[in-house]
């Protein structure tokens, strides 16, 4: 960071956090938008809301498994360990390869359902990092 550390640089460094994931999924992760080698703009902008909506579906259908109690037959691990993403678009995939029925989608609920993490060293990472968030005070010494 070049500038002087504030709380509203930390807020902004939060929210930026948030958003890491999505392009992770949206480009190389799930989509692969890397690979559509697209330079055109309006072309580029018209994917990624294709690419927006597909992941808003694919992520309430997720939330939709879970909240169904369905989610062991997408994701087997005892805790969840995939993302509602990916878990909405396994349950899809099984609507093809599988004849599974698609489900009536429920709202997102206003709580996180269940935390899940890809490793132990990224449950540890998460619950060690800074809650921007709950910084009320910032003192700096130069």
């Amino acid at each position: 960071m070049n500038e002087i550390p504030t709380l509203q640089t930390l807020r902004q460094y939060g929210l930026r956090f948030r958003v890491e994931e999505l392009f992770l999924d949206s480009k190389s992760g799930v989509f692969g938008l890397a690979d559509s080698r697209l330079r055109d703009v309006s072309k580029l902008s018209r994917l990624y809301l294709v690419v927006a909506i597909a992941i808003l579906y694919s992520t309430v259908m997720g939330t939709t498994v879970q909240l169904s109690g369905l989610r062991t037959q997408v994701d087997v691990h005892f805790r969840r360990d995939l993302s509602y993403l990916k878990i909405g678009l396994r349950w899809l995939r099984g609507g093809i390869y599988k004849n599974r029925r698609l489900l009536r989608l429920l709202p997102l609920p206003h709580r996180e359902l269940e935390r899940c993490f890809a490793s132990h060293r990224s449950k540890i990472d998460y619950y060690e990092r800074l809650l921007f968030s709950r910084i009320r005070s910032l003192h700096c010494s130069v």
